[in-house]
């Protein structure tokens, strides 16, 4: 008779278990593809770079298709600089352009074929002042970590206008915040007109191969003077690439970009001031 009830409650908790399980097909609905952009021109004397791609489906398994064969163009109005394509969907000015500070540039997209309906995209940026910086200052706190930390400092005199930066940290030439999601931005809400003494820019794990630094390593601070659209652009594609927070809540807005016809991304004009410090070497315990 026991047998005879356990193979029943077995049997039982089986339909039990096969009832609550439940194939859920999910269908996505299928949106038309669109051009997606990505690039900048700066004061730097160099290259500069515009990137098309195309979007794809949500279960396209490979890398977004590129847009090849376009006519690419950045103009202050006065001046017309025309880019070529120099490998698939990469695009290049001439090693001699820079921006200048003041100047409000358009970027120009014409495609050999429609995508998204459109063949002709467009884009503008005012590239603004920075202030030179005056240096940079790395302080070591050991017992902030089992390694320690390093606290990257920069000293500038912040103009009185309202301005909003992105700050880039370089390793002996090699850069250190190369994605989206690591680079720091910020307004001047906390320092503006004000001599920044020693405004904390980056924080470096003295236990990371990538981060740690020996005695003479150079570490060297970049300051991009960049438009508040831009700014809001980079905080809201962090937002979206560090997830919901409570874990439930409701889907974010879309990114709001700057190019035209519904194409998604962004280019932006800004300018750039430097400094570096030295790494001290550490003493040892």
């Amino acid at each position: 008779m026991k047998y005879c009830k356990s193979i029943f409650l077995i049997l039982l908790l089986s339909v039990t278990i096969y009832s609550c399980t439940e194939k859920i097909d999910i269908k996505l609905d299928e949106s038309y593809a669109r051009l997606v952009v990505d690039g900048s021109l700066t004061t730097d004397t160099m290259s500069h770079i515009i990137k098309l791609k195309s979007s794809s489906s949500y279960f396209y398994n490979q890398p977004s298709p590129i847009v090849t064969g376009a006519l690419v163009s950045i103009t202050s109005g006065t001046d017309t600089y025309n880019l070529k394509e120099d490998s698939a969907g990469i695009y290049r000015t001439d090693p001699s352009v820079y921006g200048v500070a003041g100047q409000t540039y358009t970027l120009n997209i014409k495609l050999p074929n429609p995508l998204g309906g459109h063949t002709d995209y467009s884009a503008t940026s005012t590239l603004n002042p920075v202030v030179p910086l005056d240096s940079v200052s790395l302080l070591f706190h050991p017992d902030w970590s089992e390694h320690g930390i390093w606290e990257v400092k920069c000293y500038v005199q912040e103009p009185p206008t309202i301005d909003f930066y992105r700050f880039m940290i370089l390793k002996n030439r090699t850069l250190l915040t190369d994605t989206l999601n690591e680079w720091f931005v910020t307004d001047d809400k906390f320092f503006n007109g004000n001599y920044t003494n020693g405004a904390t820019v980056a924080y470096l794990q003295q236990g990371s191969a990538k981060e740690g630094l020996a005695k003479g390593d150079t570490v060297t601070v970049e300051v991009n003077s960049i438009g508040k659209d831009y700014y809001n652009f980079i905080l809201d594609a962090q937002a979206e690439l560090r997830g919901s927070n409570p874990l439930f809540s409701g889907p974010s807005a879309n990114v709001q970009g700057n190019i035209n016809n519904g194409a998604i991304g962004f280019f932006t004009a800004y300018s750039t001031t430097r400094s570096f410090a030295i790494a001290p070497g550490l003493k040892k315990k």
